[in-house]
C-alpha cells in the first residue's frame, strides 16, 4: 500500500471519491481525531456530504459544523466520563438528530457496533431514509486509491464507513444490514482513524521511549518476541528492523481491523516475513506457557484488567525471559510549552485520558510487577512530546484543554499557543511509566 501522508486528508478522500465516481455520499464515522478523516471532509467540502453519522463524537469546536447540523445524526452512550462530550456536542448543534444508547459507556476501545449494532442500525437507517441520495452501482471489490484502502459491498446510495477508533469489529456486524440498502464503502489504511494516529505517533519521539525500553530488555538472537496489542505495528516493525531476521516476532491483538492494517504495513515495509499476526485477547493470550522469551505490552494495560494482562504476560514467558510494559500516566502532570499564567497553567497541565475500571495508568504498575514475583525489576518514567508532527493527536489534546477553560482563560490559552506555534516551540509532553523485569 502506498502512502501520501504529506497530502491533506481531505485531498486524499476527494481523490478516492473521484476514483470511485462518487460525487456525494453519506458519511459515518466515530470517535477522535478531529481535523482529519470525516472532520476535514465535512468542514472543507460539506457539499460532498449528503449526511453525517457520528458515533460518540469527541469534544471539539462545533462551529465549523453548524451548516451540517440539519443532516447530522449523533449516536452516543449516556454513561461515563466521555458522555459529557457528546452531550455538549448535541447541545451546540441543536438541529442535529440524536440517538442515546441507554446504559452504555463508550470508550475508545469499545466494540460498540458488536454490542449495540441492531439498535444503531435501526437509528442509522431511519436517519438515512430522511436524506435521500441517488443510487450508484459499483463492483463488490477491494482496492486502494490515494493511500486509502476500501472495501465495497451492496448496491444503492453510497455510504462511506470511516474507521471507528479502536473498536475491534469496526462496522462489520452491521455490514449485512447496511449493504442490503446502500453501497457501503468501508475505508482503512495508514492515513485514517486510529491507525493514522498510531503511525503518526511512531514518527514522533514516542518511539524513543520504546527504543529506551528495548535497550533495557536487550533482545538477543533467536529469542521469540511477543507484543500484545501491537496496534498498527509501529513497534513490531522497529523490532523487525533491529533484529534483522534473527528473531521470531509475534503480534497478538484483539482487533481484526488492526491486525489487517498492521500486516499490510509490514508487507509494504518488506518485513511481513519476520512477523506473525494472531488474533487474541490480552487477558487470555492464545500462546502456550513458557513459549516466548520477551513479552511486551505498550500502552495497552489501560484498556482492560491490568492484573490479568500482566499474569498472562508472565505465563507465556519462559523462566529467564523478560516482561516489559509501558503505560500512560494519569498520576503525573503533562507539561505544556506555552507562556501561561499560574492560574491557567494549573488547569492546563493536568492529566487527561481514558482508563478502564481495572486498567493501569499510574505508578501502581511497579507494585503490580512486584506482586507477581518478577525479579530484577527496573522502573522508570519517560515523557513523549506531542507537537506539530502529530497534528491529529495535538488537535485532540488542545480541544480537550480548551473545553476545560472559561472564555477568559481560553483567550489566554489560545493566544499563548498561537505565540508558541509562531515560534515553532509549542509542544505538550505526556508522561509514561515503564517497567522491565525477569521471570524467575
Amino acid at each position: 500500500m502506498t502512502t501520501t501522508a504529506a497530502r491533506p486528508i481531505d485531498a486524499c478522500l476527494l481523490d478516492l471519491f473521484r476514483h470511485l465516481g462518487i460525487g456525494r455520499a453519506h458519511i459515518a464515522a466515530g470517535g477522535p481525531p478531529p481535523l482529519r478523516d470525516w472532520h476535514s471532509l465535512a468542514t472543507l467540502h460539506p457539499e460532498r456530504v449528503a449526511s453525517l453519522t457520528l458515533i460518540s463524537p469527541p469534544i471539539l469546536d462545533t462551529a465549523p459544523l453548524a451548516g451540517l447540523a440539519a443532516r447530522m445524526l449523533v449516536v452516543a452512550g449516556d454513561q461515563g466520563g466521555l458522555a459529557g462530550g457528546a452531550a455538549r456536542f448535541v447541545n451546540d448543534l441543536r438541529n442535529a438528530a440524536t440517538h442515546m444508547l441507554r446504559g452504555y459507556e463508550w470508550q475508545p476501545w469499545s466494540d460498540v457496533i458488536a454490542e449495540r449494532g441492531p439498535e444503531i442500525g435501526t437509528a442509522m437507517l431511519g436517519f438515512l431514509d430522511r436524506h435521500p441520495l441517488p443510487a450508484i452501482r459499483l463492483s463488490e471489490t477491494e482496492g486502494e486509491a490515494a493511500g486509502i484502502s476500501y472495501r465495497i459491498r451492496g448496491e444503492g446510495p453510497p455510504l462511506v464507513l470511516m474507521p471507528l477508533s479502536l473498536a475491534p469489529s469496526q462496522w462489520d456486524p452491521l455490514l449485512a444490514a447496511l449493504s442490503a440498502r446502500y453501497c457501503t464503502i468501508s475505508l482503512g489504511g495508514p492515513l485514517l482513524g486510529v491507525v493514522g494516529i498510531l503511525e503518526e505517533r511512531g514518527r514522533s519521539n514516542y518511539l524513543a521511549i520504546v527504543k529506551n525500553l528495548l535497550d533495557v530488555v536487550g533482545i538477543r538472537p533467536n529469542e521469540v518476541v511477543l507484543e500484545v496489542g501491537g496496534g498498527s505495528g509501529v513497534v513490531l516493525r522497529e523490532i523487525a528492523r533491529r533484529t534483522a531476521g534473527a528473531n521470531s516476532i509475534i503480534d497478538v491483538d484483539i482487533s481484526p481491523y488492526l491486525l489487517r492494517e498492521a500486516e499490510a504495513l509490514a508487507k509494504q515495509a518488506g518485513l511481513a516475513d519476520r512477523i506473525s499476526f494472531q488474533e487474541g485477547h490480552a487477558e487470555k493470550i492464545p500462546l502456550a506457557a513458557g513459549s516466548v522469551d520477551v513479552a511486551l505490552s505498550l500502552t495497552v494495560m489501560e484498556e482492560g484488567d491490568a492484573d490479568r494482562m500482566l499474569s498472562e504476560l508472565v505465563r507465556v514467558t519462559r523462566p529467564g525471559g523478560r516482561i516489559a510494559v509501558i503505560v500512560r500516566s494519569l498520576d503525573m502532570p503533562p507539561w505544556t510549552n506555552a507562556a501561561l499564567s499560574p492560574a491557567v497553567r494549573a488547569k492546563v497541565d493536568v492529566p487527561r485520558g481514558d482508563v478502564a475500571a481495572a486498567g493501569c495508568a499510574d505508578a501502581s504498575l511497579y507494585q503490580r510487577f512486584r506482586r507477581v514475583g518478577l525479579a530484577r525489576l527496573t522502573c522508570f518514567a519517560q515523557w513523549a512530546s506531542v507537537d506539530a508532527s502529530q497534528a491529529s493527536r495535538l488537535a485532540v489534546m488542545k480541544q480537550r484543554i480548551r473545553a476545560s477553560l472559561t472564555e477568559e482563560e481560553a483567550a489566554e490559552w489560545e493566544s499563548a499557543v498561537a505565540q508558541a506555534e509562531a515560534d515553532a516551540t509549542f509542544f505538550i509532553a505526556t508522561p509514561h511509566h515503564c517497567a522491565v523485569a525477569i521471570k524467575p
